[in-house]
């Protein structure tokens, strides 16, 4: 597998390479050279197999020889060892339920195939690895667990004061062992900022061996494209083969790795990106201006993103015609309150408890699909995260049905430890010099 840089096409690096750079000195995004497309036989056939099953046939189209295949079924099998189901709440409306792994987030799926594609590659006796990693919620519990105990690495946590749920800090700030927590007085961006800038200042270089953790690793971006081909084989198996995906947004690495999959050959006929109040993408898709800015903070902290990463990739899968992607993709967004109502409807209409990102891309389906319903046409919205982890937003009425998992009332008998910071980048820089 050969890979560029979206800032330069002539770039070619290794599978790799990619992996432990992260991001290249020019500020891109790496992208592969090349996106195979799959077989019409695997494609018209694929409800015939397991997630582990497409997850491998997936990753060998992309990866090719970069990982032997008996090595990369190896790592997919133990990695994906979570069902990512399909379930039908009304006639044309299904959730793809993603948080049934060790987080409880779809983040699992990225961070648990990375982290062991980082160790396959990782040599003896090689420079300790220091994985730097930005979070607005999710993120860093799924890596966290996903790194634990990994030899030879390090995984630095920043994440925004005061914005993530008291379960999700409690995830990124209790590990201990080779995982530490940074607390910055910002938002995600600002911690976004800081990983980013890291990765190009030469000292730090020239002292650590940086990688990241984000979707901004192109090893995150392609075991996310599993759970699209997967969900659309368990609507094959039902007799549906035209679906569409509401996708709640935020650093916009989740709908990019399905629109990956929809140049692989995935037939999904239309996605959606569903959005809070952080609506740089929908904006626009309505006006054709990219203006980011400064990211506010909302029920669906985990989607707080003013300026997403992953949208260069987006922008770089369609370079050549981008009203294609303007026909492909709709954007919505919605408030808190509108959040809440979505949330209630949920409830009351489906006995089903959704969380705010997962209540957002129903809204988004729904009121897609009033103004385009086709009676042939599956929706799916993705639900990214366990209703656990924000026990906050719902009324206590909707809160009384939640089931806590075991790991979360283990999480809840122990201490934070974590490191306060600014968000200036010498503050940081300073505190990874200081504690080596």
């Amino acid at each position: 597998m050969k890979l560029y840089s979206t800032q330069n096409p002539s770039t070619r690096v290794s599978f790799k390479e990619a992996v432990f750079n992260s991001m290249p000195q020019d500020k891109g995004l790496y992208m592969p050279v090349s996106i195979p497309r799959l077989d019409d036989k695997f494609l018209n056939n694929i409800d015939q197999y397991t997630l582990p099953e497409i997850a491998f046939h997936v990753a060998k189209n992309l990866i090719g020889d970069d990982i032997p295949d008996a090595d990369l079924k190896a790592i997919i099998y133990d990695a994906i060892s979570f069902l990512a189901p399909v379930v039908k709440l009304e006639e044309n409306i299904f959730v793809l339920e993603l948080w049934h792994g060790p987080s409880l987030a779809f983040k699992d799926f990225g961070a648990r195939f990375m982290s062991r594609v980082m160790s396959y590659f990782l040599e003896k006796d090689e420079k300790q690895l220091d994985v730097l990693v930005a979070t607005s919620g999710d993120t860093g519990g799924a890596v966290a667990l996903g790194f634990l105990g990994v030899p030879n690495t390090r995984v630095t946590i920043l994440y925004p004061k005061g914005k993530v749920s008291d379960i999700q800090e409690l995830q990124l700030t209790t590990n201990g062992q080779n995982i530490r927590a940074a607390e910055v007085d910002g938002t995600f961006d600002d911690c976004q900022a800081l990983v980013k800038q890291a990765f190009t200042d030469t000292e730090l270089n020239e002292k650590f061996r940086l990688t990241s953790a984000n979707s901004i690793n192109i090893a995150r971006l392609i075991p996310q494209t599993f759970y699209y081909f997967n969900a659309y084989a368990q609507l094959l198996k039902q007799g549906n083969s035209k679906v569409i995906f509401s996708v709640p947004s935020g650093n916009f690495g989740n709908i990019g790795a399905g629109l990956l999959a929809w140049k692989m050959g995935l037939p999904v006929e239309h996605f959606i990106a569903a959005t809070n109040a952080n609506d740089t993408i929908p904006e626009f898709l309505k006006t054709g201006v990219y203006q980011p800015k400064p990211s506010v903070a909302t029920l669906s902290n985990a989607m707080d993103v003013g300026d997403p990463s992953n949208w260069v990739r987006i922008a770089d899968l369609f370079k050549d015609n981008i009203e294609v992607l303007k026909k492909l993709v709709t954007g919505y967004r919605y408030n808190d309150e509108e959040t809440l109502e979505a949330i209630k409807f949920i409830n009351d209409n489906y006995n089903y408890v959704a969380c705010p990102h997962t209540a957002i891309a129903w809204q988004a389906l729904r009121d897609w699909q009033q103004d385009n319903y086709k009676p042939d046409t599956a929706g799916i919205f993705l639900s990214t995260a366990h209703p656990c982890k924000f026990p906050d937003v719902f009324p206590k009425s909707i809160a009384a049905k939640i089931d806590i998992p075991e790991q979360v009332e283990e999480l809840e008998k122990k201490e934070k430890h974590a490191t306060a910071l600014g968000k200036d980048f010498e503050g940081f820089k300073r505190y990874l010099f200081e504690n080596e």
